[in-house]
């Protein structure tokens, strides 16, 4: 777990939104392609070499198989689960598309971030919602068991190029989460009443990294802003990051960000902004299946005032997607292209995250 200096305290005034920290470093933005493991190379290089251009540090990516060749528009080779029939069974074709999907991204500057699993294919009725569904999954021993097992086998898989495990790839990879939105489904008072679930995978996955790796243990977020701040997460000492998950705009609050900024910091704890967009619809922004779309010039406004709230609370952030190619606005569409509408507005603010500080240091894992 990352040692937090004793001085890094968050003085707030919360009615004119002045925020000063006390320990202040650079803060960074990132995005995350869910399915950039198939990515062809082509493309590969256009996305990183953009990201980097931009000032994104961190990519985020899914281990769940694609089936389609077309996701949001972008050409990808179609890969399997990585226990596609059976727990237990593995097959590393993602694993391998990963590991040359992170030597990429390392030409262009930016680390990858992984998450293992996610609700999505849980509740889409992968090996594991087959055997536990669910509600089991996160309440069975031989649930965790066999999970664990998963966590592990990512973890010691070695780079098919390098020869090292993932567990020792620092300068590759930023941080591992074990689920992406672990039990949204189930509804809030489901997550309050199964905290232990997420701490406890970030223990087996500390147990592999060690207490050095250079690589941080992340939660995957929830549905809002509170719902990703589960009060036992703050004292997992597995855990070095609370991410969040927001998009409705009541959650875009600086003074309420801050609060979590200084519950954090007391705790040793950091926090990232995982999850965020812009809705490209007229409809409300944590409501975006469909629909007419909305102004351009009001989507860039949103885009610059909910990045700048954030980055003004001191929380680094990655946004929802940046895509390597024209969005072709497929229902709940808060992607944005790269060269495509609203990438010039993005891709400012990212550039911009620099000029902000954070009582976060992530200058060991990223070069700040």
């Amino acid at each position: 777990m990352m040692i937090m200096h004793a001085a890094m305290k968050v003085l707030v005034v919360v009615a004119s939104f002045v925020i000063a920290f006390a320990a202040a470093y650079p803060s960074w933005a990132g995005s995350s392609l869910y399915y950039a493991p198939g990515l062809y190379q082509n493309d590969q290089e256009f996305l990183f070499s953009n990201l980097q251009q931009n000032g994104f540090k961190v990519l985020r990516v899914w281990l769940d198989g694609q089936s389609t060749a077309t996701t949001k528009g972008t050409n990808i080779q179609s890969y399997p689960d990585l226990e596609p029939n059976t727990v237990g069974t593995f097959d590393d074709t993602v694993l391998e598309l990963v590991d040359n999907l992170m030597l990429t991204a390392h030409q262009y500057g930016v680390k990858l971030m992984i998450s293992m699993h996610s609700w999505n294919a849980l509740a889409g009725g992968d090996a594991y919602a087959r055997w536990w569904g669910t509600g089991d999954f996160y309440e069975v021993q031989a649930a965790f068991d066999a999970f664990d097992n998963r966590l592990r086998h990512i973890l010691n898989h070695n780079h098919t190029t390098l020869g090292q495990p993932w567990s020792e790839l620092s300068d590759y990879i930023f941080a591992f989460e074990a689920e992406n939105e672990a039990m949204i489904g189930n509804g809030q008072d489901y997550i309050a009443a199964h905290q232990y679930w997420q701490c406890d995978r970030a223990t087996t996955i500390k147990s592999v990294l060690g207490d050095n790796s250079g690589i941080l243990v992340t939660t995957g977020g929830e549905s809002w802003l509170d719902e990703s701040m589960q009060p036992d997460w703050f004292s997992c000492d597995a855990l070095d990051v609370i991410a969040i998950h927001a998009y409705g705009p009541g959650d875009f609050d600086q003074g309420k960000i801050s609060g979590y900024v200084q519950q954090a910091t007391n705790a040793g704890k950091m926090l990232i902004f995982q999850e965020w967009g812009a809705c490209y619809f007229n409809t409300d922004n944590n409501n975006c299946p469909s629909g007419s779309p909305l102004d351009p010039n009001t989507r860039a406004q949103n885009i610059q005032n909910w990045a700048n709230t954030i980055s003004s609370a001191g929380v680094p952030w990655m946004y929802w997607q940046v895509l390597p190619n024209n969005d072709p606005h497929y229902g709940t569409d808060y992607e944005i292209g790269i060269n495509d509408q609203n990438w010039d507005t993005l891709s400012a603010v990212a550039n911009k995250t620099s000029q902000y500080n954070t009582p976060f240091d992530f200058s060991p894992y990223l070069d700040l």
